[in-house]
């Protein structure tokens, strides 16, 4: 390990790193309770399988931008810790699977040299920052988005203010109006606006997929981009203080909006402007300027020898930019699987023939960005040598899906197994479809909604059915959902379920009909002139249960007889509450807030003693047997339970002495003032604990 650490320039990171190694050998020699560790590790990209005894390892990547250099970094880790397996995300991640959680330390601290972090990737945090893959070449967009989703990657990664939320928390930059980075389902979604000559963004609120999805609203029709990462921080320190920690299923950014209403949200967001870290913050672009690279070796020219393939080719996964002379080259990747072989190849080839950069999209797909028109031939040559020239990116045919029953432990039904004979179906059965972008297919393995089923035209939701004795696969088919544009966008209803072996007739029950009955109309106007019931009676018939086969027992994928077998989630993450561990926590909370007031960043060092004095407080309010859902609800409590009592006593109550911290600008003297007083608080709470226990 030492000679890994010695490699990594930031002493932030390598720090990280020590730690994680320490707090395993904590966690295998009994001292860190088992849920507690889990939310340390979610935090640092480690992720349980469903497989006992290996990890997921999933690898941050802001708005899927890689360049060859990093990519060949994740392919010798995958290699070395893993299967060779690469999988792209939903949220343009990278995940390997089968690490062994005591080379995680290791394997993080290679990824490390070529600036890669795990950092946040799961957990209760700012999760990875998504954007258009085309951002920057889109021949539609107002202005490169680029530059200030990393700017908001970069300001929030390790920021105090989102480290141990109730909830994860997604945010996405769109491209332009046509909103292709979703905004509409999103913790914040922003779509790039020019007015009166300023950059700015429209910004969406609240929305969100999960077992109950919920449409964003309006935060805003304009915020400069100066003011963008300001209006983040106010919604975050909001959401860290109000959102719901309790019931886990309530713990996201739209229940809180929806309870406490929008216009109370925002002006719980004005009360923090004060506090704020900065009251404008100017973003640079200078890396983003739109200059393309010469290539480093001269591309060759080549004969393509099969015309027709090659022009097939280009209508399908070529795509103008707008850079005149520049295209971008899409690459369909079934279910976001590829093997770290073709990754070297890829990377060697943007490398020496390319602009060095890659982006992962949000559907699963790798695009290579700023190809010179006239290299076409040679790319078209060198890709198809990796079977990366199949035909239908971003088409129907091109169906999203997450892991399900193959690797995650919420899995009810396989995921990858009916994508694949979807797939199939749809090149053999429907040519004819072969160019249709208006129609899309998304699969998740269950509610939790990680394949985005429930927003797409046509969606399957993994399920289990009874029968008798016996439980087989199924799949909830969902339909008619959809992006609208500049925002919007609508979710699919829940039409009717039926047993996953024939998903793929209720596949071409709807297709066919819509060929039928259609009437030259888009697939969601065909949907809305049907209507639900329309299209329960239509697949009504397979969702008969009485005549099941033996087949039908046998999930996709599968050799043996279906069995349901859910885990532990690990997508939220979850904090125990034991008195103990919160005590030490604010311990921990105040010498980092010390450490943070010594590197002079004031605002930092006051949420790490804020957060100490809520930990603080949470600790005595459980022993008591007190319990509240969300922090402003520990710190009312704690008045009524220890300061109106006089079992504490302050110099004045608790609320107003926490709250301070959005009464005051964040300088050196406030912070300064805010951890003495909070160390005081813990010195306090820590005397009434110890005569308390002796009491006891």
């Amino acid at each position: 390990m030492e000679s890994f650490r010695t490699e990594i320039e930031n002493p932030i990171v390598q720090k990280e790193i020590i730690d994680l190694e320490r707090k395993i050998a904590l966690f295998k020699d009994g001292k860190i309770d088992d849920e507690r560790f889990r939310s340390l590790r979610l935090a640092r990209g480690v992720y349980g399988q469903r497989q006992e005894g290996v990890q997921m390892i999933r690898i941050k990547l802001p708005f899927g931008k890689v360049s060859s250099e990093q990519l060949v970094r994740i392919t010798k880790v995958s290699d070395k810790y893993s299967t060779g397996r690469l999988h792209i995300t939903t949220r343009q991640d990278i995940q390997i699977h089968y690490v062994s959680l005591d080379r995680t330390p290791e394997l993080w601290a290679q990824l490390a040299i070529d600036d890669i972090t795990l950092r946040e990737a799961c957990g209760n945090t700012v999760r990875n920052i998504t954007a258009s893959e085309l951002a920057g070449v889109d021949v539609d967009e107002p202005f490169d988005v680029s530059p200030y989703a990393h700017a908001m990657f970069q300001f929030f990664l390790r920021n105090p203010i989102c480290q141990e939320m109730g909830r994860k928390f997604k945010m996405s930059f769109s491209s332009s109006d046509k909103d292709t980075a979703l905004s509409y389902l999103h913790d914040l979604g922003f779509i790039p606006k020019i007015v009166n000559g300023e950059r700015g963004f429209k910004v969406m609120i609240g929305g969100g997929l999960g077992s109950q999805p919920h449409h964003a609203e309006l935060l805003s029709e304009f915020i400069p981009v100066n003011q963008i990462i300001p209006t983040t921080e106010g919604v975050l320190r909001v959401f860290d203080r109000y959102g719901e920690r309790a019931k886990r299923l309530k713990a996201r950014m739209k229940f809180l909006i929806k309870d406490i209403g929008r216009d109370e949200f925002l002006r719980l967001v004005d009360e923090e402007k004060k506090a704020l870290s900065y009251q404008s913050y100017e973003i640079d672009t200078t890396d983003f300027d739109g200059a393309i690279p010469a290539t480093l070796l001269e591309v060759p020219k080549v004969t393509i020898e099969d015309s027709a393939a090659f022009e097939a080719w280009k209508h399908s996964n070529v795509i103008a930019q707008k850079q005149a002379g520049y295209v971008a080259i899409g690459i369909k990747v079934l279910l976001g699987d590829f093997y770290t072989d073709k990754a070297r190849a890829l990377a060697e080839l943007i490398k020496n023939y390319g602009a060095n950069e890659l982006r992962f999209s949000l559907k699963q797909n790798i695009v290579l960005r700023n190809i010179k028109e006239e290299n076409l031939p040679f790319f078209y040559q060198e890709l198809a040598k990796l079977d990366f020239v199949a035909l239908g990116y971003e088409t129907i045919g091109d169906i999203t899906a997450c892991p399900g029953t193959d690797t995650c432990n919420l899995g009810i039904a396989s995921s990858t197994g009916i994508a694949e004979e979807l797939e199939r179906v749809l090149k053999l059965e429907f040519p004819q479809y072969k160019d249709n972008r208006e129609i899309t297919i998304k699969i998740s393995g269950c509610m939790n909604a990680c394949g985005q089923h429930n927003m797409s035209q046509i969606g399957f939701q993994g399920m289990s059915i009874n029968s008798g004795k016996l439980v087989a696969p199924a799949l909830q088919v969902l339909l008619g959902g959809g992006i609208l544009g500049d925002g919007k966008g609508r979710f699919s209803d829940k039409v009717i379920k039926v047993p996953s072996r024939r998903g793929p007739d209720a596949l071409r029950y709807i297709l066919n009909d819509f060929e039928t009955n259609g009437n030259g109309l888009s697939f969601l106007d065909y949907y809305d002139a049907k209507g639900e019931k329309y299209f329960y009676e239509l697949l009504k018939p397979l969702a008969d249960v009485t005549n099941l086969t033996d087949e039908d027992f046998i999930d996709w994928g599968n050799a043996d007889n279906y069995v349901k077998a859910v885990g532990v989630g690990e997508c939220a993450g979850v904090v125990i509450d034991l008195v103990a561990t919160l005590i030490l926590e604010a311990k921990d909370k105040l010498t980092f807030a010390q450490e943070a007031f010594e590197d002079k960043n004031w605002a930092d060092a006051i949420y790490l003693a804020y957060a100490g004095f809520v930990n603080g407080a949470k600790a005595l309010l459980l022993a008591e047997n007190q319990k509240t859902n969300h922090h402003a609800g520990i710190i009312n409590l704690f008045d009524t339970v220890f300061v109106e009592t006089n079992k504490i006593i302050l110099d004045t109550n608790f609320k107003d002495l926490v709250y301070q911290i959005n009464q005051n600008e964040p300088s050196e003297v406030f912070a300064q003032k805010y951890i003495q007083e909070a160390i005081a608080f813990f010195e306090n709470i820590e005397t009434y604990r110890a005569k308390d226990l002796a009491n006891a």
